[in-house]
C-alpha cells in the first residue's frame, strides 16, 4: 500500500466555534499521538483527507510539526456527522516501520456459490495483524462451489501474506444456505409486514403511568 502524504498545519485554536470556522475553511481537525510523545492538534486539508479515508487502512505520511520530520499515521478513529457525512474529527496514531500493528479489514468474497444457494456475510471484517507499511486492503473469502449448510469460519480464512488472523478462529464469516422460492420470499415479506404492525400498535398504546401522569398535571394545574 503506498503513503498517502498530507499537508498539515499545527492547530492554534479550540472549542466547538473554532471547529466549525475551520470546518467552513475546509479543514479537519485532528490529534496525533503514539509512541509516547505527546499529543499533537492539527489540521488536515478536508478533501484530500476524505480521499484518503477511502482506502481502508490507509498509511498517511505528515510532517510532524514538532520536529520537522516526514511520519507515517494509521487513522485509529474518525468522527463523522451524521447529517452531512463529513469527516469531523480524525485520530491518527504514529507508527513506524516494521512495526506490527492491529487493524480491522473488510472481507470481500470471490467466486460463486452453488446454484439455489444464498450466500450471507455474518462479519463484514476481520481483525489482523500486519506490518504497518503492508497492510491488506482487503481479505479475500473463496466461496467457488460452496454448497447450502457450508459455513466459512474466520479459521478457515486464507490470511494475506504476512498477516496473522486476530479475530475469534470460531466467528462465523459466511453462511450459505438455501435460496428462498418466491412463495417463501413473499410468506417471510408478510410475516415481517405483521410483525411490523404490531409492534406499531403496542407502541401507539398509551402506558398507565403515562395517563397517571397527565391526570396528576391536570390536578396540579
Amino acid at each position: 500500500m503506498a503513503d498517502v502524504k498530507l499537508d498539515v498545519v499545527r492547530r492554534e485554536e479550540f472549542g466547538k466555534g473554532a471547529a466549525r470556522r475551520y470546518r467552513r475553511a475546509g479543514k479537519v481537525p485532528a490529534v496525533f499521538y503514539g509512541h509516547g510523545i505527546d499529543p499533537i492538534h492539527l489540521l488536515l486539508d478536508a478533501h484530500p483527507t476524505m480521499l484518503a479515508l477511502r482506502t481502508p487502512n490507509a498509511l498517511l505520511k505528515l510532517e510532524n510539526p514538532n520536529t520537522g520530520k516526514s511520519e507515517l499515521a494509521l487513522v485509529k478513529d474518525v468522527q463523522v456527522n451524521p447529517l452531512t457525512r463529513e469527516n469531523e474529527h480524525l485520530d491518527l496514531i504514529l507508527v513506524k516501520k516494521g512495526e506490527k500493528v492491529e487493524v480491522d479489514v473488510p472481507v470481500v468474497l470471490e467466486g460463486e456459490a452453488a446454484p439455489g444457494t444464498m450466500v450471507s456475510v455474518d462479519n463484514q471484517s476481520l481483525v489482523i495483524e500486519a506490518d504497518a507499511t503492508k497492510l491488506p486492503e482487503t481479505i479475500e473469502v473463496d466461496i467457488e462451489g460452496r454448497e447450502v449448510g457450508d459455513h466459512i469460519y474466520a479459521a478457515d480464512v486464507a490470511m494475506p501474506s504476512g498477516s496473522t488472523l486476530v479475530s475469534d478462529p470460531e466467528l462465523l464469516v459466511v453462511n450459505v444456505s438455501a435460496q428462498l422460492s418466491d412463495a417463501e420470499l413473499e410468506a417471510e415479506l408478510e410475516t415481517d409486514a405483521v410483525d411490523e404492525d404490531a409492534a406499531g400498535s403496542t407502541d401507539a398504546e398509551p402506558s398507565d403511568d403515562a395517563g397517571a401522569s397527565a391526570e396528576e398535571k391536570s390536578a396540579d394545574e
